[in-house]
């Protein structure tokens, strides 16, 4: 492979790429909602509306343009479990030629299928990328392939520049900075070329996951270095090494390297969706992520900064994890465990507090509690927020009305696991009855249940998380003496509430009821 190429040289490869055979010249949209609440333009490359809905096709096909006629002809072979398998498919169904992606066992068959609905000849092997990658490197050399590399080459390098050389074009005003995910380095160091090669005051700022920050460590150590493991929610760019060449152009180009999390991230996705209705992956994300960061720690305002949307392969079933997290990416959301005392009313006193916190009333998002001590009671809530910062406060003040509170809202453990483990057997729980309710999601409606309920009657279980819809599903435990069957039922006429009663259903018996 051909290395150390100069700027100019580099410059020159981007002028003369060969990508729009496959891809297209995308859209850089103005993202209006994130511009007017970041109070600086945002612009969106859309990446994410390619063909393979990824940039990767643009330097997999200039790569294989460039081969020589007699190679491209014994066809292509690379290693990949994502966007840059069906980029080389695309590519090589385009120029007629054969290609070989070897992928681990553990691909979701959703991206399998995608590959050889392109026409690629898909070889499974191994459980991660190093075991795909050197396999892929056995079937080179058996079957006399070409590997294309997913990042550390010149020509793939090239490629993934004109995305830079698209944007300068499009956008010919002031530029203050663009926001690049930095996987193994192709996109970041094409991007870099092109832009301090024409544009050299236009800042380029590299984004990676705090997990999963190879690039950003070894710029650091001077030294590329290898990450023992890396996060996997990200998976466009969790690469444990970076390329040769594009360590060395991201250190010698690269402004600035910001990592974010995965909270942030999700949170992202959702801003992307709100201002275009399109859903990225995370890896597309990760530069909205970064451009809010970017803004809250250096206050700028009146700025134009470019946020490339790289891809958008994402998996249908990670958007109930993407949605539950973004809430507590924006701190939407103040999640909390809560002490009250386990005496009658006291349950009914701890919602009122709820509703007379600074800043006026909030939804209660979550709320999860299970009778389990005689004389107090531990209750996971969550609730809305109107800003950064304010779950400390929250908290605080629930200690001054007598409910010591701990803010988990930055606690992995909890936002994890914890929220789905309150519950469990209870020899307290005596004359239980265990109903789920339909209850609008609106103010007040808690309240309403509270209020029509008799003083003597104990609510031991309570689990409600709040869905995104009109209705809230809600399972209720309350203790209930059985001289008071016929009061308990005229309570449910009353209420109006649609519910079922589950007290005779096996699952409650197995894990709830003792």
């Amino acid at each position: 492979m051909t290395k150390h190429l100069q700027p100019a040289d580099y410059l020159k490869k981007i002028l003369t790429a060969k990508v729009y055979d496959v891809a297209v010249e995308s859209a850089l949209e103005p993202a209006k909602n994130l511009s007017r609440r970041l109070h600086n333009k945002v612009l969106l490359k859309r990446e994410d509306q390619q063909a393979v809905f990824s940039f990767k096709l643009r330097g997999a096909y200039n790569k294989m343009a460039h081969l020589p006629p007699e190679q491209l002809k014994r066809g292509v072979i690379c290693a990949s479990a994502g966007n840059h398998a069906q980029g080389v498919a695309m590519s090589a169904h385009r120029m007629g030629t054969r290609a070989v992606i070897v992928m681990p066992v553990t691909t979701p068959q959703l991206k399998v299928e995608a590959v050889k609905a392109l026409g690629g000849e898909v070889v499974l092997h191994g459980d991660s990328y190093s075991d795909a990658y050197g396999h892929a490197v056995e079937l080179e050399k058996q079957q006399g392939l070409t590997f294309v590399h997913p990042f550390d080459d010149p020509d793939v390098i090239a490629g993934q520049g004109t995305v830079a050389m698209e944007i300068l074009r499009q956008h010919q005003g002031p530029l203050d900075a663009v926001f690049v995910a930095i996987g193994g380095g192709g996109l970041v160091s094409g991007v870099a070329s092109y832009i301090k090669a024409v544009r050299p005051e236009v800042k380029v700022i590299g984004v990676q996951m705090e997990d999963s920050d190879a690039m950003m460590q070894s710029v650091a150590s001077k030294k590329r270095v290898t990450l023992a493991d890396v996060g996997l929610f990200s998976d466009g760019t969790a690469v444990k090494l970076v390329g040769e060449e594009t360590f060395r152009l991201a250190r010698e180009l690269v402004d600035e390297f910001i990592t974010v999390d995965t909270d942030a991230v999700c949170a992202g996705i959702k801003d992307v969706f709100v201002d275009t209705r399109s859903i990225v992956e995370p890896a597309g994300a990760l530069a909205v992520a970064a451009i809010k960061q970017y803004v809250a720690q250096k206050k700028t305002r009146g700025e134009t900064y470019v946020a490339i949307l790289c891809g958008a392969n994402m998996n249908f079933d990670r958007l109930r994890f993407v949605a539950e997290r973004a809430e507590v990416g924006e701190e939407r959301e103040a999640l909390l465990a809560v002490t009250i005392p386990e005496e009658r009313g006291s349950f009914r006193r701890f919602c009122e507090v709820i509703g007379t916190l600074p800043g006026g009333p909030r939804n209660v998002t979550e709320f999860n509690y299970r009778i389990s001590d005689a004389s107090v009671a531990h209750v996971f809530v969550g609730l809305t927020t109107h800003g950064k910062g304010e779950s400390a406060r929250i908290a605080a003040n629930f200690s001054r009305h007598g409910f010591e509170a701990l803010d988990l809202t930055h606690d992995e453990l909890a936002k994890e696991h914890i929220r789905h483990m309150v519950g469990g057997h209870s020899p307290l729980a005596q004359d239980e009855r265990l109903l789920r309710f339909i209850f609008p999601e609106r103010p007040g409606a808690l309240m309403k249940f509270l209020s029509h309920m008799q003083p003597n009657w104990n609510i031991s279980l309570f689990h409600y998380r709040n869905q995104g819809a009109d209705y809230g599903r809600i399972l209720v435990g309350m203790q209930v003496p059985k001289a008071d069957r016929k009061a308990f039922k005229d309570f449910l006429d009353t209420l109006g509430y649609p519910f079922v009663e589950e007290t005779d259903n096996p699952v409650y018996r197995l894990f709830l009821k003792s």
